[in-house]
């Protein structure tokens, strides 16, 4: 031990026990942090949003519904009474999350035989059998609705993909891509700033994007 500044021993500290980490126990706490479970604002029913919760939490033990953002590419198998095998599985791209409580949807897009495909799931629909994360990533921007408009080749997954496998305790990664677009017309004025688009890669003349810049308000931020 160091002597103090008086000159006396100073007193013995143990060190520190160490923590053990249980990464399954986190894993299974993760499955009911989703951004479903956080209410509206301005809700007018608590009531409403508290059996809501209860519901989705016993659906949530029942079913493995894993951890999944934007980006992620996904592959749902759900019930169809019309198939031949009685279930229909789809591989896409999630390319929007939305809803709130039991009302949670998110979207999966590929583009199969040069058509573009998109699928909107009800998260808690009980025909969902399964969903599975084939490829863990996040993009720069929490929503991809742009790829409508970008070129096909990123909106294009193999059907039978296997899932890339991924240690628990690594960090999801971020895909930095810019997506190239399609000639114009756009569903939508992308390069406007009021998308705060990253994930594009906008190759309109100088003049364009300048006029894009007009239509900036960042005012609104503070209103």
């Amino acid at each position: 031990c160091r002597p103090s500044s008086d000159g006396e021993p100073a007193k013995f500290q143990p060190p520190p026990k160490p923590v053990i980490i249980d990464r399954q126990k986190q894993r299974e706490e993760r499955r009911f942090l989703s951004p479903e479970f956080i209410p509206p604002r301005g809700r007018t029913d608590p009531l409403k949003f508290y059996i809501e919760r209860k519901d989705m939490i016993q659906r949530r033990k029942v079913f493995n519904i894993p951890e999944f953002y934007v980006g992620h590419i996904l592959a749902v198998t759900t019930a169809d009474p019309y198939a031949n095998e009685k279930a229909n599985r789809f591989v896409g791209i999630c390319i929007q999350r939305g809803g709130k409580g039991l009302g949670a949807t998110f979207v999966l897009r590929n583009v199969i035989e040069d058509q573009g495909v998109e699928i909107c799931y009800e998260l808690y629909n009980p025909r969902i059998q399964a969903i599975e994360v084939l490829k863990l990533e996040k993009r720069l921007d929490d929503n991809l609705m742009y790829l409508r408009d970008a070129l096909p080749e990123y909106s294009t997954f193999d059907v039978n993909m296997k899932p890339v496998f991924r240690l628990d305790h690594e960090e999801v990664p971020v895909n930095k891509l810019q997506v190239r677009m399609k000639p114009k017309p756009w569903s939508k004025r992308w390069e406007r700033p009021k998308y705060n688009v990253k994930g594009i890669k906008f190759e309109l003349p100088e003049k364009k994007m300048k006029e894009a810049q007009k239509w900036n308000k960042p005012w609104l931020e503070f209103d």
